[in-house]
């Protein structure tokens, strides 16, 4: 039909855009995911080599940092950890980085934090 003419044309014009557009936002949210669990495991491995005792609060910066950039250097870009929140008997690590962004100019940031008590070793 005449009428018809150029109606798949239309159709792809505006199924594909909206179809590539839905892709990248899960490819997105997947990379913020990954992001965001290596944050959190990069944490939680400096909490335990900061707990230990005799260890310092710096000890688990480094494990931190070390892990982050090691098991997570696709994902997690710029990682940093600060012991903001510790206390003598207990260990706070909290790691943040970028996501790498699908979109230029968009950052997206992850904070995780892991806590946990300092071991002290008494005699009986």
């Amino acid at each position: 039909m005449p009428c018809d003419r150029g109606a798949l044309t239309l159709s792809y014009v505006i199924i594909v855009p909206v179809f590539l557009l839905s892709l990248m936002v899960i490819a997105q949210a997947a990379m913020w995911f990954l992001a965001r669990s290596a944050a959190l495991a990069a944490a939680r491995q400096g909490v335990d080599a900061a707990r230990v005792q005799g260890a310092s609060a710096r000890a688990g910066i480094t494990a931190a940092l070390t892990f982050a950039q090691t098991s997570a250097a696709g994902y997690l870009l710029s990682p940093a950890a600060s012991t903001g929140g510790s206390s003598a008997t207990t260990i706070v690590i909290t790691v943040t980085g970028r996501v790498p962004s699908l979109v230029p100019g968009v950052p997206i940031t992850v904070s995780q934090v892991a806590q946990a008590p300092v071991e002290r070793f008494t005699t009986p």
